[in-house]
């Protein structure tokens, strides 16, 4: 069986390149045989607590450098990383802990508040990463390497955000998290060793934790961490560290192109990627003017490790798709209604966009018919409707449960906010189908005007008018301060639901 660990994308950063600043973390600068270091003597005390092998151990924390360091410590020790999303409730960590089988809990004093009451109440035990796991470290005798494990060996439990139902936990292995990392810094777009990124999108997310984290190290290159996303703050960091690569989710690209106007002095970005939520090509087009720079838009899932798609400069770039299939995936679309078997499609026809590859996830944690329902014939079903044109070029035209059914015919929220985006009073929006009763559903937008805009419900109506077919234009349109985020920043379109469902005006 092949030998593989996460831990070795840090370890031979350690050996190639030691002295090479691996992480920047406000006024601390670790270089890579400093983390990997730290590291080592993390994963000395965890083996010390009776950690083992494939034991699961949570980590719960901000965007510090506390993070890679427990992270890589874990995967050191042979056990497997379970993050813990930040927004969650205590129940919900709960959840998380006991669901998985953690038998320890790493907690950032940040966190503590909900961390701690959630492990007591599962009868986990927490360390507080800081000065306690620090004195734990410094007294336990540091790990001369990693801990050799299995390629197909799990290494992190990602739990799903859980837009159906509870959160399941999706299982990906050494082998998909180093494929994943090496083939995003390699292969899908131009990385260099000499890089720099700002390491904005939280950790503790599949986005973040591969494409930032990962991909950034698997590079050599150096990570600057920034614990709390403001947009004027990141400006004024990536100019300071001179940042030259930026990962993004779609409002980050709204919020920085907004605050580029008021900056003393824009950073020279070389490589932009967005993921995570569809981004409006209005967005791309701003973003594109005020920084001159690109954005290679990708897509992924946290069970696909997590990227499958992006626009590649090998390919050429389009922007309103997701470019291409990775080195090594195949990515196709197959007929949406049937359940039991993959369909394939023929180019430009609408579809369940399927994967397969390295990236595939070995399943959710505990959940085999959930796992049966995912994996069919080989590919993973995304649950994405999308089409890939004569080129290769794939789009994502909608999530399967977000498509609006009105009067028979179907609405794509998607189609319908890029159109909208276009309106000089909407800074950002969301498009929601709720019950109707003589049309089933009705097309509902949910805007946030742009600043000093006072955009009134009647004229995005009649504007959309011109710009949309009879069946698509919002007939409803509520105004918002700020849309609901889930801890991956994507819009919560199920609490929008809910809360303009009971709504009525």
């Amino acid at each position: 069986m092949a030998t593989l660990s996460l831990a070795a994308v840090l370890a031979e950063n350690a050996r190639r390149r030691p002295d090479r600043t691996a992480l920047v973390e406000g006024d601390l600068r670790l270089s890579f045989a400093d983390v990997w270091r730290r590291a080592r003597a993390q994963a000395g005390a965890l083996v010390e607590l009776g950690v083992r092998p494939g034991d699961r151990v949570a980590l719960m924390a901000p965007n510090t450098a506390e993070f890679p360091v427990a992270y890589y410590a874990i995967a050191a020790a042979g056990a497997v990383v379970v993050p813990v999303h930040l927004l969650l409730s205590a129940s919900e960590v709960e959840h998380v802990l006991r669901d998985s089988g953690a038998t320890l809990l790493l907690c950032h004093p940040a966190q503590a508040a909900t961390g701690t009451p959630a492990a007591q109440g599962v009868g986990v035990r927490v360390l507080t990463l800081g000065s306690e796991f620090e004195q734990l470290a410094a007294a336990a005798e540091p790990l001369p390497s990693y801990v050799t494990r299995d390629a197909d060996d799990p290494a992190v439990v990602f739990y799903t955000s859980g837009t159906t139902g509870v959160p399941k936990g999706a299982v990906l292995s050494h082998f998909n998290l180093v494929m994943n990392a090496t083939v995003n810094a390699f292969d899908a777009n131009d990385i260099r060793p000499d890089d720099i990124a700002l390491g904005a999108l939280p950790l503790f997310h599949a986005f973040g934790q591969t494409v930032s984290l990962n991909s950034t190290w698997r590079a050599g290159a150096t990570l600057v961490l920034l614990p709390r996303f403001d947009a004027a703050r990141a400006i004024e960091l990536m100019v300071k560290e001179r940042v030259n690569t930026f990962h993004g989710v779609p409002t980050m690209f709204v919020a920085l192109t907004a605050a580029a106007a008021d900056a003393d002095a824009l950073p020279g970005l070389r490589v932009c990627i967005s993921g995570g939520a569809s981004l409006p090509t209005a967005v791309l087009e701003r973003f594109e003017t005020a920084f001159g720079a690109r954005i290679y838009e990708g897509y992924g899932l946290s069970e696909t490790s997590p990227t499958a798609t992006v626009n590649q400069p090998v390919f050429g770039t389009r922007p309103g798709t997701i470019g291409h299939p990775l080195w090594g995936v195949e990515v196709e679309i197959a007929r949406a209604e049937i359940e039991g078997r993959v369909e394939l499609l023929p180019p430009d026809e609408l579809g369940e966009v399927v994967i397969r590859g390295h990236n595939v996830f070995t399943g959710y944690l505990g959940r085999p018919e959930a796992t049966a329902e995912a994996l069919v014939d080989g590919w993973f079903r995304t649950g994405d409707l999308g089409t890939k044109d004569a080129d290769g070029f794939l789009r994502i035209v909608d999530r399967k449960k977000d498509v609006i059914i009105r009067g028979g015919y179907n609405v794509y929220p998607r189609e319908v906010e890029e159109v909208l985006m276009r309106h000089p009073g909407v800074a950002q929006v969301a498009v929601i189908g709720l019950p109707d009763e003589l049309h089933g559903e009705e097309v509902c937008a949910v805007v946030v005007p742009a600043p000093d805009a006072t955009p009134d419900a009647a004229g995005i109506t009649e504007w959309s008018k011109e710009h949309l077919g009879r069946h698509k234009y919002p007939r409803r349109v509520e105004f918002t301060q700020e849309l609901p985020l889930g801890p991956s920043m994507k819009v919560l379109k199920r609490e929008l639901r809910s809360a303009y469902a009971t709504d009525r005006p």
